[in-house]
């Protein structure tokens, strides 16, 4: 099974499942708007992360293979800080286990009353090469995610530790996270406007097609933008494409 995308030197093969750089470096041109539209081609509706907003308005680029993490609802005679003297505990050790360009994505139920992570652990991503973190929970330490040079992506904030909410269980299993299903070593697009989960299989189409369709958007634009009507330009007509295939 091989697939094509196009990059600055030309078509790549993707084969057997492995995700080349040329299928991250062409997700990084395109929009996550314009890869849901992909991806809704495709029939799928739900992948995009509603209500997570980047935490650094100006690190917000991010694509990487998902790294999950899921967390149940906390019990009171389990998590208590002694827990964080484990450096076995899960959340720990998923931080630890996130590779270079991997994202780590947090399942916590949508529950913001608690932070799911903090400043020391998003440093310690970063400096493992991670290539982002995403949560549907809370940060904690937010301010200092507003200066932090790694993507983050969450739905709120809360000085709350984790352990009040939150009890991280399962490494490396399929989450929902904003209610979109996201399994181990799918790719995650993220730009200022919000994350999307492409389903691994799909990438290096996704990719092609997404870098196929803003060229095509940007010749529209441009000819919208010089006075053209949308009848016949937008969606294009025969003759509009012709022009654009000729530009």
């Amino acid at each position: 099974m091989t697939a094509q995308v196009e990059g600055d030197k030309g078509g790549v093969e993707q084969t057997d499942g492995a995700i080349g750089p040329e299928v991250f470096a062409a997700l990084r041109r395109v929009s996550t708007a314009t890869v849901t539209t992909q991806l809704f081609a495709r029939g799928l509706r739900n992948a995009y992360l509603a209500g997570l907003r980047p935490l650094n308005p100006s690190c917000t680029r991010m694509v990487g293979e998902a790294f999950t993490l899921r967390n149940i609802p906390a019990r009171e005679d389990l998590d208590v800080l002694s827990v964080f003297r484990d450096y076995d505990h899960p959340q720990r050790r998923a931080v630890e286990s996130v590779g270079p360009g991997q994202v780590l994505v947090m399942d916590c139920r949508g529950d913001t009353r608690a932070a799911s992570i903090g400043g020391i652990l998003a440093t310690r991503l970063l400096r493992r090469g991670a290539a982002g973190l995403v949560t549907d929970g809370a940060v904690r330490d937010s301010p200092f995610f507003t200066d932090l040079e790694l993507p983050a992506f969450a739905a709120g904030v809360c000085a709350t530790t984790n352990l009040a909410r939150h009890h991280a269980v399962d490494l490396q299993v399929p989450i929902g996270c904003a209610e979109v299903p996201v399994y181990p070593g799918d790719v995650i697009v993220a730009d200022a406007e919000g994350v999307v989960c492409v389903p691994r299989h799909l990438a290096a189409e996704v990719a092609r097609d997404a870098l196929e369709q803003e060229r095509l958007e940007e010749y529209i634009q441009r000819l919208v933008d010089d006075g053209a009507p949308l009848r016949g330009t937008y969606p294009p007509d025969e003759e509009t494409l012709r022009g654009y295939r000729e530009s």
